[in-house]
């Protein structure tokens, strides 16, 4: 049984910066999904090992999704912090290789179906 562990969660002001590091992540797809309560899990990052990543729209450019693929920990790079990124963050793995593809060109996955393990997660909290 695959067990994520995540950290590098807590509190920062707008504008600043965290890392998140996820264990044990040893897959061909893993993701970083968020979530608040009393709304949907929303996919923020995927990743498919030698192939593409994934973003969603309101984090391109500020979130950098990456793995140690000797230490198995995936990570989840956040800087430009805004206020609405406050969530309880969640690393999960595939088994196997999951993507979605629009016309010739395919991408990995951010459908939270597709994936079988979950961390418990980490929250973030930004303050403006």
């Amino acid at each position: 049984r695959v067990q994520l562990v995540e950290s590098g969660g807590g509190s920062v002001q707008a504008g600043g910066s965290l890392t998140l590091s996820c264990e044990n992540a040893g897959s061909d797809t893993m993701a970083w999904f968020r979530q608040n309560p009393g709304k949907e899990r929303e996919g923020v990052a995927s990743m498919i090992i030698g192939g593409s990543t994934t973003y969603a729209d309101s984090v391109k450019g500020r979130f950098t999704i990456s793995k140690d693929k000797v230490k198995n920990v995936l990570y989840l790079r956040m800087s430009s912090l805004k206020s609405e990124d406050t969530a309880m963050y969640y690393c999960a793995t595939a088994s196997g290789r999951r993507t979605f593809c629009s016309g010739a060109y395919c991408s990995a996955s951010l459908k939270e179906s597709d994936f079988d393990y979950w961390g418990q997660g980490t929250q973030v909290t930004v303050s403006s």
